[in-house]
Formats: C-alpha cells, sequence, structure tokens
C-alpha cells in the first residue's frame, strides 16, 4: 500500500469518523472505500462494476458469505 497524506476540516474528519465508527471500519478504510465509489470502473475488469454492491453491515460476512446469499442455515 502506499500512504499519502490528505488535509480536512475539523468538521468533515469528524464527520468521516463518526461514520467509520457506525459502519465499525477504520477510518483508512472508510476513505479507501469512498475513493473506490468515486473512481471511475476499470472496465478491464467487468466483474468489478459488482464488487461491493452488497452491505451487509457484518465485518465478518466474508466468513457468511453462503448463509448470507441463500439464507440463515438449518
Amino acid at each position: 500500500m502506499i500512504r499519502a497524506q490528505i488535509s480536512l476540516t475539523e468538521e468533515e474528519y469528524a464527520a468521516a469518523k463518526r461514520e467509520a465508527r457506525r459502519l465499525g471500519i477504520s477510518l483508512a478504510e472508510f476513505f479507501r472505500r469512498s475513493l473506490r465509489n468515486t473512481l471511475p470502473v476499470d472496465d478491464s475488469a467487468p466483474w468489478m462494476r459488482h464488487a461491493g454492491l452488497v452491505h451487509s453491515q457484518d465485518p465478518r460476512s466474508s466468513q457468511r458469505i453462503d448463509e448470507l446469499i441463500y439464507g440463515q442455515k438449518r
């Protein structure tokens, strides 16, 4: 990863921090996701158009993907 430095107003920083906390992710991950949502889609990988479309609000969702897609395990 490349480290980048940005300048924010106090209000922007506080709002970003609140939203990251609400999502249960780090501030750095919040900024990475925000940037990804803003950048144009990479046409060389068309399947990436669908990446990130499903938000479960569960930080462990990748460990429970079948349950999330197909419903509760019985």
